[in-house]
């Protein structure tokens, strides 16, 4: 059974996502106290955490960064504050899916699914490229004695460039393959998330091994 955390001051909604989880076999639990967020998540060690936006005395941008300096777990925002630049502004502070207030019930369920799917049904074969080992056991990079770690998307958008050495992957492909039971994606979050892995594999040596070509995808050197 998968466990959610719900970072929300909203009782009643906190509630009703409750139920709703739990009718997708989910157990839920939202936090009690807006200043222990980070110590209840530990305690409860989800498979993933539900994150508003607007919150009391912190906003979910900041525990957002907070989690990710302890754990890869993925995050999925909410908010009523759907534009472009908040959908960006999620995924760049290391969310992995953005769920538009007020919340559709079917909506919610199946993008919640979508990426427990994703992210926990990945495979168990390390793969080698440019002396580096991504390891799925962690969702890492491993080169050296040095460990790079990865959110899930920046970990199934690597494993399908892999996947597919040699060839182009269309942004179409790497869309499908990270959110194919979403009924909607912003287009800029695939370019967020491959600037973001683009970083972290140049910050440790690996400059220059995921390639754009213009106007068809993305492939590895």
């Amino acid at each position: 059974m998968y466990r959610i955390f719900i970072v929300e001051d909203d009782r009643a909604l906190a509630a009703e996502l409750e139920k709703q989880l739990a009718g997708c076999g989910c157990a839920a639990r939202t936090v009690t106290d807006p200043h222990s967020v980070i110590e209840e998540m530990l305690a409860f060690d989800p498979h993933l955490v539900l994150m508003d936006i607007m919150l009391p005395f912190r906003n979910g941008y900041y525990w957002a960064q907070e989690i990710r300096k302890l754990s890869t777990v993925p995050i999925v925002f909410l908010s009523s504050a759907s534009d472009d630049m908040n959908i960006v502004m999620a995924i760049n502070m290391g969310g992995d899916d953005f769920i538009a207030k007020p919340v559709e019930p079917m909506l919610f369920t199946a993008k919640v699914q979508a990426v427990l799917r994703r992210v926990y049904e990945i495979g168990s074969v390390s793969t080698e490229f440019c002396g580096a080992l991504l390891d799925p056991g962690d969702g890492s990079v491993k080169i050296g004695g040095e460990r790079i770690d990865l959110t899930k998307n920046e970990f199934r958008i690597l494993s399908t460039l892999l996947e597919n050495r040699g060839r182009i992957v269309s942004r179409d492909t790497l869309m499908l393959r990270l959110w194919n039971d979403d009924c909607f994606v912003e287009e800029n979050t695939l370019t967020v998330n491959v600037t973001r892995l683009r970083k972290k594999l140049a910050e440790h040596g690996l400059d220059g091994v995921i390639i754009t070509k213009p106007g068809s995808g993305y492939m590895i050197k």
